[in-house]
């Protein structure tokens, strides 16, 4: 099969949809990989790196959709990769469609076939190409955060993990999934306070299994969230509904009543946020304030660090990547149910119950 990588072009994008480890691999099975010239600068992998594992170096990106069947991406297209696609084309990137409804439309119209990584399923019901961005970003959160805490961005002039004599700042985490847990941990590292909701009493106790007593686990209801979240120097959103727009846990009110000089953290941006007064920000400008309390909402997170979290996806696409090469993807899709659980649009219809629930959009099995 013929695999293209085009150069990511979402704003402050560094990461790469191939690494040339990934790129070795694939042509070791016969398969050939045409790479945008650049397209992996950001991880310092240079087109002669690429022409060693085996790839041809195309230059530019029409080029790359024009001589492959199956494009390999990070971050959802952008309008004039949309307007490359034809129906011959799969697509397999993230792309969170429940948020983009406009992107959605397009890529109805382009008649291509789109597998989204964020829904692509496990056989315990786990997201495994969601997770290790997950990972990353919930670590993230917590560097982000304790950032943002400082009086030059806005906060409330707070050390995270305090120092003796100094009561340590609080920590709220909503959620305690792939995110969630990963921002515990790095919070916990640096001495926060931790508090964590989540409705799932199974997911609770593993959490206080593994971090014991230094973390407070609850079970989320209404007036827990009020509670916490009016106390917490730094909330972290971390909700997720699988292909679905995230629930607005936090109005727009009880957002008035936080500390000012607090920190909202919203992960979940990528679904649309889980705090109503969330917006999507770039790593150019990722903060802005709401009555005192600065949001930081970066819709791509992990491309701020894209050395580790290139080489982090790949570890978890490259063999479904192999899988749609070797089978085409079709047959691919129809021997691996997981992986058909990735499918979002196809033949200009939308393929996945929740995003079609989310965008508007007519739901074709």
């Amino acid at each position: 099969m013929r695999i293209g990588v085009p150069r990511e072009i979402k704003a402050n994008e560094h990461r790469v949809g191939l690494t040339p480890a990934s790129v070795q691999e694939i042509c070791g099975r016969g398969h050939q990989v045409l790479v945008e010239t650049g397209a992996g600068a950001g991880i310092g992998a240079l087109d002669e790196h690429y022409r060693q594992a085996g790839a041809s170096i195309a230059a530019d990106a029409a080029a790359v959709f024009a001589g492959s069947e199956l494009i390999v991406k990070v971050k959802e297209p952008q309008a004039t990769e949309i307007a490359l696609l034809t129906p011959r084309h799969t697509l397999f990137t993230y792309l969170h469609l429940a948020a983009d409804v406009a992107q959605a439309r397009g890529l109805m119209a382009s008649g291509a076939t789109a597998i989204a990584y964020e829904t692509v399923t496990a056989s315990d019901g786990s997201l495994p190409l969601l997770a290790p961005m997950s990972e990353v970003a919930g670590r993230l959160a917590v560097q982000a955060g304790a950032r943002c805490l400082e009086k030059v961005m806005g906060g409330a002039g707070v050390l995270l993990g305090g120092v003796p004599g100094v009561a340590p700042a609080e920590v709220l985490v909503i959620g305690g999934g792939v995110v969630g847990s990963n921002a515990i941990r790095m919070a916990l590292g640096l001495e926060a306070q931790v508090t964590v909701l989540d409705q799932s009493l199974p997911r609770l106790r593993a959490l206080a299994a593994e971090f014991g007593s230094r973390l407070n686990t609850i079970y989320s209801t209404r007036e827990r969230l009020e509670h916490y979240a009016t106390r917490a120097d730094l909330l972290i959103g971390a909700v997720l509904v699988p292909g679905a727009a995230a629930p607005k846990l936090v109005s727009r009110e009880l957002v008035s009543r936080m500390k000012p000089g607090s920190v909202i953290v919203d992960v979940a941006i990528d679904q649309g946020g889980c705090v109503e007064t969330s917006r999507p920000t770039t790593h150019a400008e990722p903060i802005f304030l709401v009555d005192g309390v600065v949001h930081y909402c970066v819709a791509n997170m992990p491309g701020a660090v894209p050395r580790t979290s290139a080489q982090a996806l790949n570890n978890a696409t490259l063999p479904f990547v192999l899988k749609l090469a070797a089978l085409g993807t079709e047959a691919a899709l129809q021997a691996d149910a997981h992986l058909a659980r990735g499918l979002n649009i196809a033949a200009g219809r939308v393929t996945h119950e929740a995003v079609a629930l989310a965008t508007g959009l007519p739901f074709t099995a």
